[in-house]
């Protein structure tokens, strides 16, 4: 059966097109969009006329290649910035008549539960771990071990809600680094309090881009759990945070999507690094389109 999800991110479009069967999958067809779906409004609840029509217009392009390669069922999910959006239903509306594709609104909490069981594709848990997905409008924490998930949450913490809610320097100063781990801080309440955790999987996304600036060449487009070498890793988180934003446009390793917000994408794995005390980082190719797939 071909199937095909798409992860409606904040930044990003996913669209994942597999070939499934009772116990496994083969990828066809992936590609990935930056929309934007959630800037000029995510923090204002609302989806700006410019990114409905940016995102109507992806999704008419995913509906194409869906046909192309004979899907049978699309299940498309819709994450933070358009759960939380208080004109979603135009959206949705708008890309049911355009494309007859069908939004599933699904909550932080089983969007953390998808990204668990993504990442279980790459990854058995015989050591526990944290998950970290980093999204534009979210960012889900997953702790788990071999028997499951041991406590899970989904946070408004995502680059997209940052970057339009402060100004920074650029480069970032110490002020405005100490500005994001307060408000990280805030955000998180008492959640982290007394949780400890050695390793850190980070699912997909930004944390691929991490990978190819630290190993300078392109990932592979494969199911793996790549660990990435810790002192080198925090060299390159480092680098990205005391960057200015010329020097990451011209980085080819770093995708447009990401060129403005990377440094607040830094500062967030630095934070919860120091945080739980991570000794072991690790990327995972496999996040919430995957662990869809297992639905």
């Amino acid at each position: 059966m071909h199937v095909a999800i798409i992860d409606l991110g904040t930044n990003t479009f996913n669209l994942l097109i597999a070939r499934v069967n009772d116990i496994d999958f083969e990828v066809l067809f992936s590609v990935k969009e930056g929309v934007s779906i959630g800037m000029g409004g995510i923090n204002n609840r609302k989806i700006a006329k410019d990114a409905i029509v940016r995102g109507v217009d992806c999704l008419e392009r995913f509906k194409l290649l869906c046909l192309d390669y004979k899907v049978e069922k699309i299940n498309a999910y819709g994450t933070s910035a358009i759960r939380d959006a208080e004109n979603s239903e135009e959206f949705i509306s708008l890309v049911y008549s355009k494309t007859g594709i069908k939004i599933e609104v699904i909550t932080g909490e089983l969007e953390a539960e998808l990204i668990y069981k993504g990442v279980s594709w790459s990854y058995d848990f015989s050591e526990k771990a944290v998950i970290m997905d980093i999204g534009g409008g979210s960012t889900e924490f997953i702790f788990a071990n071999k028997n499951g998930i041991v406590d899970k949450i989904s946070l408004n913490i995502g680059l997209l809600r940052i970057f339009q809610h402060f100004t920074f320097s650029d480069p970032m100063t110490s002020q405005d680094i100490a500005i994001v781990k307060k408000w990280l801080d805030d955000q998180a309440g008492d959640y982290f309090v007394d949780k400890k955790e050695k390793i850190l999987i980070g699912a997909s996304g930004t944390f691929e881009t991490f990978y190819e600036m630290l190993h300078d060449q392109e990932l592979e487009d494969k199911i793996a759990l790549i660990e990435l070498p810790f002192e080198k890793f925090i060299k390159v988180i480092q680098s990205i945070i005391s960057s200015n934003e010329s020097e990451r446009e011209s980085n080819e390793r770093i995708v447009p999507i990401r060129k403005k917000m990377a440094p607040i994408a830094a500062i967030k794995v630095q934070w919860i690094i120091e945080k739980l005390g991570i000794e072991k980082v690790y990327l995972s190719t496999c996040s919430l389109k995957e662990g869809a797939l297992k639905v």
